[in-house]
């Protein structure tokens, strides 16, 4: 079943679930070295049974980080098993700093290339500039050894959000090539990931801009990389989240409310509608008030435990945990740590 899934676009994200095509796309490298993957779901609260089973609504995005973290802490390699050696811990790190001791783009790209081609022997990474279109272009090595669906949709989608994180501004993109044959079914799924055209049968995979998107600047600093590093795997493993339009008023009215946190009663009465009313639209949105909760309470742990000193007792308060035990067991199921060892890092 997972095989088939692997092939099969998945359902619109809505921000609530992650397709199981992501999910057995992140597990597709220990699958391929015949390991049970089960017992890694499991722990994150997943149903193995249940993800395999067609027309399944998929993980949530903090079971999708926790999986990763899971198999990172096991698997000592930031690339899952998908390469013929592993990308040690601290090899995106690596890369990122590579760019950020550039002066613009192309420079970063071609520092980041160099970089990554000494991490790993599957992929060999180049800038190369086709007129007025510049991209990052990816060449598998071993025409035999076709590089992963998943690796390919991951170096892809991780290199170019990173550039333009290095930016500090929008790098958009004119296509994105994969070697692999277009998938079945519709790709609505995908435009979120990669919102541009995607062309498949290439000779090569990557990303392509204009060329005058070379010039760019580096805008980051390292206290800035330093601060993107604490939840870099969050934010590049994950895919874009899109909120439904009812549920992103109550994520808006959840924010303004914080530190408090309102009843189901008290949002209803916020947006001039019914309990019931607003429960059934977000159900239709495949959410609920309780999810919206602890994805905002994720979000602001991180970014607290990030930039502040804040004890844990108060940060719990504030989040509306009832304890701070409580709360560092809900951060480690969100993230895959303990709090004390998410700061320190």
């Amino acid at each position: 079943m997972a095989k088939d899934l692997k092939h099969r676009k998945p359902r619109v994200n809505t921000g609530a679930f992650i397709a199981p095509v992501f999910v057995f796309g992140m597990l597709s490298g220990l699958e391929s070295k015949g390991m049970n993957v089960d017992g890694y779901l499991r722990q994150v609260g997943v149903d193995p049974k249940a993800l395999r089973t067609p027309g399944d609504q998929g993980v949530t995005p903090m079971q999708y980080v926790a999986l990763f973290y899971a198999l990172l802490n096991d698997l000592k390699d930031e690339c899952l098993g998908l390469f013929s050696r592993p990308f040690k811990p601290g090899s995106f790190a690596l890369t990122a700093r590579e760019g950020l001791s550039a002066t613009d783009l192309r420079r970063a790209l071609k520092r980041m290339s160099a970089a990554l081609n000494l991490l790993q022997d599957d992929i060999f990474f180049s800038l190369q500039v086709n007129g007025d279109e510049a991209g990052l272009h990816m060449q598998t090595l071993d025409p035999a050894n076709a590089t992963p669906v998943f690796a390919q949709e991951t170096m892809v989608r991780v290199l170019w959000r990173l550039a333009a994180w290095l930016l500090n501004a929008p790098l958009p993109i004119r296509h994105f090539d994969f070697t692999y044959p277009q998938p079945e079914g519709p790709e609505a799924g995908y435009n979120l990931i990669f919102p541009a055209p995607r062309r498949y049968g290439q000779a090569a995979f990557g990303f392509w801009f204009k060329t005058q998107e070379l010039d760019t600047p580096v805008s980051r600093d390292e206290p800035a990389l330093r601060a993107f590093l604490t939840d870099a795997y969050t934010q590049i493993i994950s895919p874009p989240r899109a909120f439904g339009a009812v549920a992103q008023k109550v994520r808006n009215r959840l924010m303004r409310s914080y530190p408090q946190w309102p009843s189901l009663e008290e949002v209803a009465a916020q947006l001039h509608t019914t309990p019931s009313t607003l429960q059934r639209h977000l159900s239709a949105e495949h959410t609920s008030l309780q999810w919206l909760k602890d994805d905002l309470r994720r979000d602001l742990a991180i970014s607290r435990l990030s930039s502040s000193r804040v004890s844990l007792v108060q940060l719990a308060s504030e989040l509306g945990f009832s304890d701070s035990p409580t709360f560092q067991r809900a951060f480690k199921k969100w993230t895959g740590q303990h709090c004390g060892a998410y700061r320190r890092r």
